[in-house]
Formats: structure tokens, C-alpha cells, sequence
């Protein structure tokens, strides 16, 4: 179901708001999501969801596809020059490789490590970076053989990556608090660049012009740091309970997803100089985003949840469920004036 948001249906907007909340895409099934990613050229958005990953045509807002049995998926990484989709599948410790255009299955890769989570391919080195969130390693997989092709051990518990598309691959390490620097030739750690006064790092951005990294941290810190020695360059506030970051390089904006139902905007104003424009009301729960370069349209999913249970000794802070058959993913586009 594809929902055009108008009048007093759409979700809260501050009227000199640069984004507004236009769709909402209702997607069937129950179960947690992750992360989503974008199929530019396709026109089709990957998202992770319970144990599938649902495929969904953006100029129509339909269901195109599923890609079935991915337990515990987690990230979807579009290779384009491959024609594949490689999805991290938690519960089996294994990659799926998908035909992009078909959703065929054409391989399924074991990685080395536990609780396969984010994974990104980089064009550059035509690999596949995957980080097992269990076992503080990273599994290399070759995109053009899918064969694995080494191992990579970590300084701590990996989250998101990003890549600078000339062999440097970077990714938070989530309880160390640091971004570490992956050769993406030699798949050796180069060197880890603390990030304080962040905490617990979870989604990682690049803006390649100016060389700027944006990781988004549980402390609701937005830390800017220079990617080519690692300095922090600054820190910006952000929602409460981030778990993705993406750079809009055309708008050069860096945008997080909150859990606590908020979207931070930082515009980058040089590459010295940041401010928070807004944080634009979005719902509860929609903690990760993708974003189409393009057209400039976010996406985030969520679902609306059950009222919280009553805390007890042994679980005072009890998790909201979320209401059967309520997923949707939130398209958001910046307003047009």
C-alpha cells in the first residue's frame, strides 16, 4: 500500500521545515528491521525486514519483490557494476548474492565470523567488506568470484562502514569508541582514531570532497572527524537513539535517523564549519535511513508500537512491541520552495 500524506494526515512539520514526511509505504509482515539501501539506477529500495528482505519499486510505492529466507538480515549492499545485492544474514553467519535485477539467488557465502551485521561493497577493490558484530572481525568476500578471500581482525565490536572509494575503507568500533582505517588492498588495520567526546559510535558517513567522516554516537553526539589524520573536527547534538547516518552530497548534508522519533539535519557549511538545521519530527523506532542521492529522498523504517509493559526488578526498562502489520517505511523529501 503506497500513502500520499496530505492535510492533516501528514506527520507534524515546523512550516520553515527543509524536509516534509510526503509517502508512507506500508509494507506486509511482522518482525524487527535494519538497515535498507537504495538501487539508484533500478529505482527500488532494499529493506531488511524479520526474516526477508522486501524489495520496493519507488515510483509506485509496490512491493517488486522478496528475497526469502535471510534470518536475522541485516544489511543490503548494491553492487551495480556486479548486477548483485550482497545481504548479511545474522542467524546463518552467511551472505546471500542476489541477481539485482531478478532477486535469483546466485550464492550463499559463510563468513568467518559471528552475527554477520553492516556490510558495504566497494567498487574500488571490488569487495565485499562484512563486519561480524559477535566476533569483532570483518569477512572479505571477493564481489566478482564470491569467494571469501580473508579475514580481518578488529580492535573491538564493528558497526557501519564507509569508503573513500580509493582503498581506504572506514568503519566505527562501536565499544572502543574509535574509527578504524581498513586497507582495502592488503586488508590490514592501518591505524584507529579515537572519537571522544563521542560514544558508542554506530552509523558512519563521508563527504569524499572535503574529507569529512560523520559518526553518529549513543551519547547523541554527531563527531566530525577529518579522514585523512583523524582529528576530530567538531561535535554537533543528535536524537537519542541514533543508529544510521547518511551524507546528501548535493545538498552537502549529513542527516541522522533517531530512534526517539526525530531526524537531526547538519549542513556542512566548509569543511570546517557545521550546524544542526533541524530535527524534523519523524516516528518512533525509525533509527536507520537511506537516501537517494538524486532526488534526495530519505527513507526510514518503522512501525507504530503497543504501549510500553510496567517495569519490573528484573526487567525495568521494558521494550514497546511493535503493533502486527504496521511496518511502513517514511518517505521524506526536502520541501520545495
Amino acid at each position: 500500500m503506497f500513502i500520499l500524506l496530505t492535510g492533516s494526515n501528514i506527520l507534524a512539520q515546523n512550516a520553515k521545515s527543509e524536509y516534509s514526511v510526503v509517502n508512507k509505504i506500508h509494507l506486509p509482515g511482522d518482525g524487527g528491521w535494519d538497515y535498507l539501501s537504495v538501487d539508484e539506477i533500478g529505482g527500488r529500495l532494499f529493506v531488511s525486514h524479520g526474516t526477508v528482505v522486501q524489495v520496493v519499486d519507488l515510483k509506485t510505492g509496490q512491493l517488486a519483490g522478496t528475497v526469502n529466507e535471510t534470518p536475522g538480515v541485516h544489511g543490503i549492499a548494491i553492487a551495480q557494476d556486479l548486477n548483485k545485492a550482497f545481504i548479511s544474514v545474522g542467524r546463518n553467519a552467511s551472505v546471500k548474492v542476489v541477481d539485482l535485477k531478478t532477486l535469483a539467488l546466485i550464492a550463499d557465502v559463510k563468513v568467518t565470523g559471528e552475527n554477520p551485521d553492516a556490510i558495504m561493497y566497494d567498487q574500488f577493490s571490488k569487495k565485499v567488506f562484512v563486519f561480524n558484530g559477535r566476533t569483532s572481525n570483518a569477512t572479505v568476500i571477493d564481489g566478482t568470484t564470491n569467494n571469501v578471500v580473508g579475514t580481518i581482525a578488529l580492535e573491538g565490536k564493528p558497526e557501519f562502514p564507509a569508503s573513500d572509494g580509493k582503498g581506504n575503507i572506514y568503519v566505527n568500533i562501536e565499544d572502543k569508541s574509535l574509527i578504524s582505517v581498513i586497507d582495502a588492498s592488503s586488508l590490514k588495520v592501518l591505524k584507529s582514531w579515537p572519537i571522544a567526546p563521542g560514544e558508542e559510535a554506530s552509523g558512519l558517513a563521508l563527504d569524499n570532497e572535503t574529507h569529512r567522516l560523520f559518526a553518529v554516537c549513543g551519547n547523541k553526539l554527531m563527531v566530525v572527524v577529518d579522514a585523512i589524520d583523524g582529528h576530530v573536527v567538531a561535535n554537533l547534538p543528535i536524537g537519542d537513539g541514533c543508529d544510521g547516518v547518511k551524507f546528501d552530497p548535493g545538498m552537502k548534508r549529513a542527516i541522522s535517523s533517531n530512534g526517539d522519533g526525530t531526524m537531526t539535519v547538519v549542513q556542512e557549511v566548509d569543511k570546517d564549519n557545521f550546524k544542526v538545521l533541524e530535527n524534523i519530527p519523524t516516528m518512533a523506532g525509525a533509527r536507520t535511513l537511506a537516501i537517494d542521492t538524486k532526488s534526495h529522498h530519505i527513507y526510514a523504517p518503522t512501525a507504530e508500537f503497543n504501549p510500553a509493559p510496567a517495569a519490573t526488578a528484573d526487567n525495568p526498562r521494558p521494550r514497546r512491541s511493535p503493533k502486527p502489520d504496521s511496518f511502513n517505511i517514511l518517505d521524506i523529501a526536502p520541501v520545495k520552495k
